[in-house]
């Protein structure tokens, strides 16, 4: 067989279409909506590459419009767990063998069918399913899904590129293996992006996965599974389940060839998942990995010398964006009294502004909530905040279930940066903001930085260049993302690799090459081309 060095086609960010009245993938994705509602989907579990179905069918319904049934899913239980498990050992040899260029090929195409003839399928089923807009949509399903699967397959290959150095005497070479066992992903309900690349990072690198999507993002997981196969994914590669936490988690954290578990969700569920891996780590073959991106109670920091304008426009788009239920999203402000009234002008202007209901409606700025837990659990914290007096609602407060999950953007304004709404995650459009005296901004610092458990994003809106340098040497450890006269948000792959520390997880920085690095287990070999023919070395002779 001939062999030859390749290069894979060079990674480029997916640009991000505009959906523009009148443009044809506007109209491509109104048809593709009205496609979607027409019919209600059979959404199957796949297992070992063949459709898994149970007696226990789930309906899935868009949190905009809860009356109205996309499809359904089958939920699995405890004997499908250890069946993708036993599929993802059977496959694991096959594909960890597979040359890395047929690797590769599998998920270039993935992603050349999620930009292309996927491309209103996978965003119209990310909007129904998800309640994203369209713009929201783009940014996640398209193109931040297929820049994940470009770019990890560029850095597959700068990661094997990376040797050590060698001699005229003997070849020293880094094998880069897949883990030992299978790999676990856990995916979240935010991000169809998150949802393709958790699974698929670890696969690329030769591991076969058991992945369980959250229950309200099934709907445009199936998609993504669809996908890959008709890529040309071999059968147990991934395996997509639908089943509960606790029943995946007593099989496969009890596993002898349990290799690692690839996260996204609760700071408090992945506690739990390192505790259970904790208790159990005598069972294992090796040392699993555990990679985790959890919580976040990210924050905006104004100095007096920001621009108010600018300001607000981040705090707009930073915490009311998809409903602020983004990891990232700017959940605590902190404004100096000299700029406030400017700043509260703007923020009004805004918020009056914008629209709220169904995605269908692209104008729409906002849409509902995923669901009705969490619905519920952000209406308390509001009923709460408006029985408080130690704290003022400026705008919103108001929410409504009788059609959607609709919980209005709002604003809370507080005196206490310590207010429960300034220190805890509500995952849901809610901005606390502190107002501070310019004299105390050094203070401010030390209360960003100490406030909250998490350190996941952050920003400085700051036109003095001391004061930046100052705040962010202070706030070094505060937000694995920083950001400068921006908002906490959109982290795009290759660019911002995203990641935090704290209690916002492991900071493995999915969109980089430090995150699939986590999913190889290297072997050196060393190669003597003149072995030693004595055990003499010549300090021992006369």
């Amino acid at each position: 067989m001939q062999q030859s060095l390749f290069f894979v086609p060079p990674a480029k960010n997916e640009p991000v279409l505009s959906y523009k009245s009148g443009s044809p993938e506007r109209e491509k994705l109104i048809q593709a909506i009205k496609c979607a509602k027409s019919y209600e989907a059979d959404i199957p579990m796949i297992i070992n590459g063949k459709e898994v179905r149970t007696d226990k069918k789930v309906s899935i319904h868009p949190p905009h419009e809860h009356k109205h049934i996309l499809g359904h899913y089958y939920r699995g239980d405890e004997s499908h767990v250890s069946a993708a498990i036993d599929a993802a050992l059977k496959a694991r040899n096959s594909w960890a063998s597979l040359s890395w260029k047929q690797r590769a090929s599998i998920f270039l195409k993935a992603a050349g069918m999620i930009s292309g003839p996927y491309r209103a399928r996978i965003n119209a089923a990310t909007m129904l399913g998800q309640s994203k807009s369209v713009h929201q949509a783009e940014i996640d399903a398209a193109c931040e899904l297929a820049d994940f699967l470009r770019f990890n397959v560029q850095y597959m290959t700068e990661i094997y590129n990376d040797q050590p150095d060698s001699d005229e005497t003997i070849w020293n070479r880094l094998e880069q293996r897949g883990l030992e066992g299978f790999v676990f992903a856990l995916t979240p309900f935010n991000f169809t992006a998150i949802a393709g690349n958790l699974p698929s990072a670890p696969a690329l690198m030769g591991n076969t996965i058991v992945w369980k999507p959250s229950n309200t993002q099934i709907y445009s997981a199936s998609i993504i599974m669809e996908i890959f196969m008709e890529a040309g994914l071999p059968d147990g590669v991934i395996n997509l389940i639908y089943v509960s936490g606790p029943a995946a988690g007593k099989v496969i954290f009890s596993h002898r060839d349990f290799a690692g578990i690839h996260f996204t969700g609760s700071t408090s569920v992945f506690q739990n998942i390192w505790k259970e891996i904790g208790n159990n780590i005598h069972k294992y073959r090796s040392y699993p990995r555990i990679v985790g991106e959890t919580g976040g109670k990210n924050f905006v920091l104004a100095h007096e010398s920001s621009n108010p304008r600018q300001v607000a426009t981040a705090l707009t788009r930073g915490a009311f964006e998809y409903q602020g239920q983004k990891c990232s999203a700017a959940s605590r402000a902190y404004i100096p009294s000299s700029m406030w009234e400017e700043v509260l002008y703007e923020i009004k202007c805004d918020m009056d502004s914008i629209t709220m209901g169904t995605v269908e409606n692209f104008s729409n700025f906002v849409n509902a909530v995923i669901d009705e837990a969490s619905f519920n659990k952000l209406a308390s914290y509001i009923d709460a905040a408006k029985k408080d007096d130690s704290v003022e609602i400026i705008h919103g407060g108001n929410y409504d279930m009788s059609k959607g999950y609709f919980v209005e953007p709002t604003i809370i304004l507080t005196k206490d940066p310590h207010y429960v709404t300034m220190e805890e995650e509500l995952f849901g459009p809610v901005l606390t903001i502190y107002i501070y005296e310019p004299k105390d901004f050094d203070e401010v610092v030390e209360l960003v930085d100490n406030t909250s458990i998490y350190a996941l994003t952050g920003s400085i809106f700051s036109k003095d260049r001391y004061i930046i340098q100052d705040v962010i040497r202070k706030l070094n450890h505060a937000a694995g993302n920083f950001y400068i006269n921006d908002k906490p948000t959109g982290a795009v792959v290759n660019m911002q690799p995203f990641g935090g520390a704290r209690g916002s997880g492991t900071n493995d920085k999915a969109g980089s090459k430090l995150n699939l690095l986590r999913w190889v287990s290297p072997r050196t070999i060393k190669e003597c081309f003149l072995p030693a023919e004595s055990y003499k070395y010549p300090f021992m002779e006369d």
